[in-house]
């Protein structure tokens, strides 16, 4: 077998394994089984030979050949149009919607995985080549490793902290301790709320977990966790049960209320706090000057 031919087969698959790796699924089951699968794997298979065949190209002078990666970066931003397309169809039939902005992070994030492909598959393919296969694939362990780390994100319980909360009304309005929700005028609604109803306040850690908190879409992602978590005692024409979080302005904290199919507060609490920090929600004012004295 050739020194070219081998570094292109490691690279292909040490990235289709790391595409593999990072197709894990949680609880939202996303990317479904098994079509929405077989689909991201071949775009990571393909992803992974591009990768592999860049530095055997360049070592036979084909230096035209470097241009596919350019074609499959046109080609990964399609794959980022189609999960949009995709999961804005499907959000208007769940009962507590992702949003937008959760939406739009979910099809930047399969766009970007498969540029961790592309470099995976670049490492092993390039020291497969310079040396041999076992450093090759060490190499592609060690990106992986990387991109591991690269992948990670912050959660709510690192930008505030969760503690459950008293809701109660005040005539039709709903509050949470001190932080207005909404007006409900029917008296059955009232004693549901008071009944099964649970509530959580949302306390920022610092100036930069209060404006991530502020964003509405971060808000909306944290609804949409909860309910898909705990289920929520709604249906189509109950808009009155929908999970909302409301923003103390004097203060930055939210107030959020639900009522669940399973009741259990600490449960709650601990699925608010497991929901990610979306990458359109994120900002670090205090890093700035301006900020930093607006802090102090």
């Amino acid at each position: 077998m050739t020194k070219d031919i081998l570094a292109i087969l490691c690279g292909v698959v040490m990235g289709t394994v790391a595409r593999s790796w990072m197709m894990r699924r949680d609880f939202r089951q996303y990317p479904s089984y098994p079509h929405a699968v077989v689909t991201h794997l071949a775009l990571g298979f393909i992803a992974a030979t591009l990768g592999a065949v860049a530095v055997p190209a360049i070592a036979a002078k084909e230096y035209t050949a470097v241009t596919f990666l350019a074609l499959a970066a046109t080609q990964f931003r399609d794959v980022r149009s189609m999960e949009r397309q995709m999961l804005e169809s499907l959000d208007q039939s769940t009962l507590v919607s992702r949003g937008p902005d959760f939406i739009e992070g979910i099809a930047r994030t399969f766009e970007a995985r498969n540029y961790l492909v592309v470099f995976v598959s670049l490492m092993t393919s390039l020291f497969t080549f310079l040396y041999s296969p076992l450093p090759g694939i060490l190499a592609g362990t060690i990106a992986i490793a990387f991109v591991r780390r690269f992948m990670r994100g912050y959660l709510v319980r690192n930008i505030v902290k969760v503690r459950p909360a008293k809701l109660h009304f005040e005539g039709p309005n709903l509050f949470v301790e001190d932080i207005h929700i909404m007006n409900l005028a029917l008296r059955e609604i009232h004693e549901i709320y008071e009944k099964l109803g649970r509530a959580v306040i949302l306390e920022p850690w610092d100036d930069n977990g209060r404006e991530i908190i502020a964003n509405v879409g971060q808000r909306q992602a944290i609804a949409h966790d909860v309910a898909l978590l705990l289920g929520v005692h709604r249906d189509v024409d109950t808009a009155e049960f929908t999970p909302l979080l409301r923003r103390k302005l004097d203060t930055g904290r939210v107030g959020m209320v639900i009522v669940p199919i399973e009741p259990d507060i600490e449960c709650f609490v601990e699925a608010v706090k497991n929901v990610p920090v979306l990458e359109s929600a994120y900002v670090n004012p205090l890093v700035s000057r301006a900020g930093r004295c607006a802090a102090d």
